[in-house]
């Protein structure tokens, strides 16, 4: 979301004098131009009353055209700010940020997003939850994020990360994201792994990411211990690898060092896939994707172009069709991966989304 909401600021800078209240250290990255007001994340309480201290301040100080809300959670914020100025306003949402169980943030913040002028959402699945939710169908645009092309790399950093963490030999499944019970990666282990490793004794599971607090849940999984434990029982400890968080660089010569994707996705009440940005960063990469076919995620993976989707909760077939991707016969190409996600190019996303306000500025 932050990358998303980043690249945002940069379109919107190209053709507007902007104002940006955003959390302290963001002004480094801003475009030349831009006024920031940093805003302090000490607690979702205190976060939120000096976001909207910022956004009132900057909405009082000159004329405004747009109020742009980076997410449902400071959509309150952006409308007040927006209507103080009799400016047009703009919500981006995300998935989570409208099946949130929280009583209050139903009661409060829900109806206030229903009244926005525009509603983008970063895939169909969070566009028909928007529905669901109330918004009006008019209101309602899908502008799926972007992702930066990446050139063919050199087989260079991804044989020495290989080699530096000693997959050498062997079947590199990858997984990307923080550890949360909705990525279900638990779940694999315990179902999809024994039998991938059965058929092919050299497949490993590595897993960059980081243990995870939902904001608006305020929960911490404790994934890691969970995921050895299982992993343990099934006598997988040598086919199951934790790095943690890890720089970009590293990130990179991942992807280019792996053999697949694997994003077991689980459908989980008050929670939702919103998009799949992951895959969709393999396919740049040149990395094809099984995932399950849940939330946002069949906007991210095209079947036969950029990976395979499964049926939610189908281990047997999961597993199934990861061996076959891992097979030198697989359908899916490194070219085909790279041609899918060059539809998704970051400069395709700002000119949809100017034109999406062209829209609303016309009406």
């Amino acid at each position: 979301m932050e990358r998303l909401n980043h690249h945002v600021v940069l379109e919107l800078a190209r053709r507007a004098h902007l104002e940006v209240v955003g959390p302290p250290g963001c002004g480094a990255w801003m475009p030349d131009g831009a006024v920031v007001r940093e805003t302090g994340s000490s607690g979702l309480g205190r976060f939120l009353l000096r976001a909207a201290w910022n956004a009132f301040g900057a909405a009082l100080s000159r004329p405004l055209d747009f109020a742009f809300a980076g997410s449902g959670l400071v959509a309150p914020i952006v409308l007040i700010a927006a209507r103080m100025r009799r400016a047009r306003c703009v919500v981006y949402l995300h998935g989570l940020d409208i099946v949130v169980p929280h009583p209050v943030y139903r009661r409060v913040w829900l109806p206030l997003i229903r009244r926005f002028d525009l509603c983008l959402t970063n895939s169909r699945n969070t566009a028909e939850l928007a529905l669901r939710a109330g918004v009006p169908a008019e209101r309602i645009s899908v502008l799926h994020p972007g992702v930066e092309p990446v050139p063919v790399p050199s087989p260079d950093p991804a044989a020495a990360w290989r080699s530096h963490h000693g997959l050498n030999g062997r079947k590199v499944l990858l997984s990307v994201g923080r550890l949360t019970r909705r990525k279900g990666l638990l779940e694999f282990v315990e179902w999809a792994l024994p039998g991938i490793v059965a058929a092919d004794p050299r497949a490993v599971l590595v897993v960059i990411g980081d243990e995870a607090s939902d904001a608006l849940a305020g929960r911490a999984e404790g994934m890691s211990d969970q995921l050895r434990r299982a992993a343990s029982a099934r006598g997988l400890d040598a086919h199951v690898m934790l790095l943690g968080a890890c720089h970009e660089a590293e990130l990179n010569a991942a992807y280019q060092g792996s053999d697949l994707l694997v994003f077991p996705v689980l459908e989980v009440p008050g929670d939702v896939e919103g998009f799949g940005m992951v895959a969709l960063e393999a396919a740049a990469h040149g990395l094809p994707t099984v995932a399950f076919a849940v939330g946002g995620v069949p906007d991210a993976v095209a079947p036969g172009e950029s990976g395979w989707l499964v049926k939610p909760g189908d281990y047997v077939a999961f597993a199934a069709r990861t061996l076959e991707a891992l097979s030198p016969a697989r359908s899916v190409s490194a070219q085909t991966c790279r041609k899918f996600a060059g539809q998704f190019a970051w400069s395709s996303f700002g000119m949809r989304l100017w034109d999406y306000l062209g829209q609303i500025q016309r009406r």
